[in-house]
């Protein structure tokens, strides 16, 4: 068995939903059926008692190692703690190629399954060992480290809940929420409301103090301390037992509480220079230490904080107590469990001593060992949820708190005896006010109910009924999309809109070009979705990219399809059919919002039957409006866009909007019947997003398709009275479109210039002439930067293969190079004569022909 191109298939995709790791499984003729295998299903449970069915209820098919692969790969990652449940395994075309499938949960993770899932197939066929602890043991380890900490993974899920999107930016906790202008970014429990100042001002502990203070909000008396004999001397000043904190701090390192020994402050002293310049001296305050949340203007959770302990049990001591409270599965070494582990240190030891033990000592049954004064979870803490119990009044003071130093999300310290009473009754004081607090105690207190504190923080940051989404369309297809993209985008840009544009010509925000080449995949798509200034997405979504990556969004408002019709780029990536290619398109149809809709070509039998996949609504489209599956939509009183004479006709139950060809200048009145099909899709799709008809009108008036906005789209020149057509057409739909479109327009004689992409089928190169060789005169076939693995010359001999029959190619030449097979073609021209060129380098072809066009009389582009 032998795994190659595997796949991160990080959105929706051919298979699911899921995120998923696609590989491409070789199985030898054994391999194809575990059946002729016996041995091999007892020894992979020997390795790996836990596997479960092989078959599945109901799996008739014959089961190859592909199959086993795909399922002891999710097995593994289930059993290490990873929610997936999603897998499949095809087989391709070619015997003994499958396809396996494996959704995971980080991508790392899932990568690292199926390197251990093939790791203990060939063990179980080798009989050899396999470590099945240390396996789970690095899945554990690994996922631990990649996924989102409870903090943030609590927002994210409230976000999801919400129907927001969001897109983790990096490997730690930076995650933004929604897309372009409408989106939010947060750090762990910070947001980007939170400001740089009151950051500062939350980690001065000095400085938080005397602006508490100014509000009315009682704090402990103390001050700042130069050396450990002047902390010594500030404990003095302010008699009994002091707090030694670092003035920049948090997380609770370098705090020492309830000291008033020389020889305990000039430590906690020292503790805490290492963290920070400065160091506080206060007043201990006896009670409980109390964190209580704000987002926003409204405290949200509460919960008080005990210290790590343990319970003596005359038997074991104080270390081994420690290891077995550690082996709670709950507790960690980091923030990614609901508690950490606690940590025998200096300060656990002197904490100890005070208590006369050591860590060797062993404590009596039921005594109380406390192994730290403070209490934060980071050390080893407890929590219990009070959020119930709280004083209106004390809650008032947190929100000043929070308000007073300017801090979205803020996490307050009070000590104080009670959260019953407000804190001038009790002597109690807020102690500190953090940015960015951790959220595991309220989220999984030790005791008592979790608060929905992620819902509240997403509530702060969207209002009610926002999800952070700008309006997506995806369009797919095969000939068209570029065009019907860059019509789209125009229409919606009329109102004002900053639309983003993703197409094969490059990624758009407004008129500005901030990538080039194909831009049709998810990564330019992602690139426009994260960009702040986009306030509208239409995105060309290729098969390529599907079958890549997925696509770069969840869903969309609309999805277009074009045409599939002769289909392109067959035989690659196991795509060998148009049902194959319609399957691939068909995805953002499955994607659409089930408030969206899907513009679909009804002319087009494949493309019509994707309506059955559809969320949302249904817009058809056809140039013949008495096309049966037009006429039924309409009947039942769904939209439906075609061609009326000289007119485009928008209709739905007995309303109709008309718009005249002749205020479409893309159709040329009409005459270019694949642009006219080109406007309806658009129209369909700014209908879908309820664009006011004027500005649909506006934009479908003031487009312009010429050379620099639409480069390869029916680009048309004079040349000295020849009139010279450049188009990107490269497949036989997209030959068999131009030939009816330059049939309507006049000619003394007919050239075209063409080569062939080296990437499609050698009956798709072929046909591409045949269609050609009865339409032209003069036929131009080069060769040039387009063979994409064939051998040279290869593509011009099957070129010619398909002109052997053609009834009307007179004159036939095979040239070297793009730019001289331009020039051969417009030297022929006289005037009266119309030749098109199909170019591969589209900018550089068109500013070549440009370049020849300015040298001779005439208008340089029509």
């Amino acid at each position: 068995m032998e795994v190659s191109r595997i796949r991160a298939l990080r959105g929706p995709n051919l298979w699911s939903r899921n995120t998923a790791i696609e590989a491409i499984v070789a199985c030898d003729d054994v391999e194809c059926a575990i059946e002729r295998m016996p041995e091999l299903e007892p020894r992979l449970r020997q390795r790996f008692p836990q596997l479960g069915l092989l078959r599945p209820e109901g799996h008739q098919a014959t089961l190859s190692t592909a199959h086993v692969l795909e399922q002891v790969a999710l097995a593994l990652q289930a059993h290490a703690g990873c929610p997936v449940a999603f897998s499949r395994t095809a087989a391709t075309v070619e015997p003994g190629i499958f396809q396996v499938v494996v959704e995971y949960s980080e991508e790392s993770v899932g990568r690292l399954a199926l390197d251990l899932a093939g790791a203990l197939c060939q063990a179980a066929r080798d009989d050899t060992p396999f470590d099945l602890a240390d396996a789970l043991h690095r899945l554990r380890e690994l996922d631990e480290d990649l996924r989102l900490g409870p903090s943030t993974g609590s927002i994210v899920h409230a976000a999801v809940a919400r129907n927001i999107p969001y897109r983790r930016l990096t490997e730690g906790s930076m995650v933004q929420f929604g897309w372009g202008s409408r989106q939010r970014r947060i750090q762990a429990a910070e947001t980007d409301m939170t400001g740089a100042i009151a950051e500062s001002i939350a980690q001065d502990k000095d400085l938080t103090k005397m602006l508490l203070d100014a509000a009315g909000v009682p704090v402990p008396r103390g001050r700042t301390a130069d050396t450990a004999e002047d902390a010594w001397a500030a404990a003095q000043e302010l008699g009994g037992p002091v707090v030694v904190k670092p003035r920049d701090g948090s997380q609770g390192r370098g705090v020492a509480v309830n000291i008033e020994t020389r020889e305990r402050i000039v430590a906690a002293y020292a503790a805490a220079a290492d963290i920070s310049r400065d160091v506080i001296v206060e007043r201990y305050i006896p009670g409980h230490d109390f964190r209580l949340l704000v987002v926003g203007d409204t405290l949200v959770a509460a919960a008080r904080r005990d210290p790590p302990q343990i319970s003596g049990d005359g038997v074991h001591t104080v270390r081994e107590l420690v290891e077995q409270v550690n082996a709670d599965p709950l507790r960690g070494d980091g923030h990614a469990t609901a508690l950490t582990k606690i940590r025998i240190d200096d300060i656990a030891l002197a904490t100890l001593g005070k208590q006369g033990l050591q860590v060797d000592s062993v404590p009596p049954a039921g005594a109380r060992v406390v192994l730290r004064n403070n209490a934060n979870l980071s050390t080893g803490g407890s929590a219990t949820d009070v959020t119930d119990e709280v004083h209106p009044e004390l809650a008032a003071r947190a929100v000043t708190a929070a308000r007073m130093i300017g801090l979205d999300l803020c996490g307050v310290d009070v000590v104080a005896e009670t959260v019953h009473l407000p804190l001038e009754e009790q002597h109690g004081a807020i102690v500190e006010v953090n940015a960015a607090p951790g959220l595991r105690m309220h989220l999984n207190p030790s005791f008592g109910k979790g608060r929905a504190v992620g819902e509240a923080i997403i509530a702060n940051m969207f209002a009610e009924g926002e999800d952070g989404r700008i309006p997506l369309v995806a369009v797919a297809g095969t000939n068209g999309k570029t065009t019907t993209v860059r019509l789209i985008a125009h229409i919606l840009g009329q109102d004002g809109k900053r639309v983003g544009m993703t197409n094969s010509d490059g990624v758009y925000i407004g008129a500005r070009r901030i990538d080039t080449g194909d831009c049709s995949g998810p990564r330019s798509a992602r690139s426009v979705l994260l960009h702040p200034d986009v306030d509208a997405a239409v995105l060309e979504t290729a098969r390529g990219g599907i079958l890549r990556e997925g696509l770069a969004f969840d869903r969309c408002n609309v999805a277009v399809v074009t045409n599939i019709g002769m289909g392109d780029h067959l035989g690659l990536g196991y795509i060998s059919t148009v049902e194959d290619l319609a399957v691939v398109k068909r995805v953002i149809v499955q994607y659409v919002h089930p408030s969206g809709a899907a513009v679909l070509n009804a002319a087009d039998p494949i493309v019509a039957d994707m309506a059955a996949s559809c969320p949302g609504d249904i817009v058809f489209f056809a140039q013949d409006g008495h096309h049966p599956r037009m006429t039924t939509h309409r009947a039942q009183g769904n939209r439906v866009v075609y061609r009326d004479g000289d007119r485009i006709v928008a209709a739905r139950r007995g309303r109709t909007h008309t718009i005249a060809l002749a205020d479409i200048p893309l159709t040329r009145e009409g005459h270019i019947g694949f642009q006219v099909e080109n406007a309806m899709a658009a129209i369909g799709a700014a209908w879908a997003l309820n664009i006011p008809w004027p500005l649909i009108r506006q934009g479908l008036k003031t487009f312009v398709s010429d050379a620099a906005t639409a480069p390869g789209r029916f680009n048309v020149f004079d040349y000295g009275g020849a009139t010279v057509i450049a188009d990107y057409g490269h497949n036989p739909d997209a030959i068999t479109a131009l030939v009816q479109a330059i049939n309507g327009m006049p000619a003394r004689r007919r050239a075209v210039v063409i080569s062939g992409a080296g990437d499609r089928r050698d009956e798709d190169i072929r046909r591409q002439t045949e269609i050609l060789g009865d339409a032209f005169d003069d036929v131009l076939l080069y060769e040039d930067q387009c063979q994409r693995g064939r051998a040279d010359g290869e593509v011009l001999a099957l070129l010619r293969e398909g002109l052997r029959q053609a009834r009307r190619a007179s004159h036939i030449a095979e040239i070297r190079g793009e730019f001289l097979a331009i020039d051969t073609a417009l030297a022929r021209l006289q005037a009266g004569d119309l030749c098109l060129i199909l170019v591969d380098q589209v900018e550089e072809a068109l500013a070549h022909i440009a370049a020849r066009v300015a040298t001779v009389p005439g208008t340089p582009q029509l």
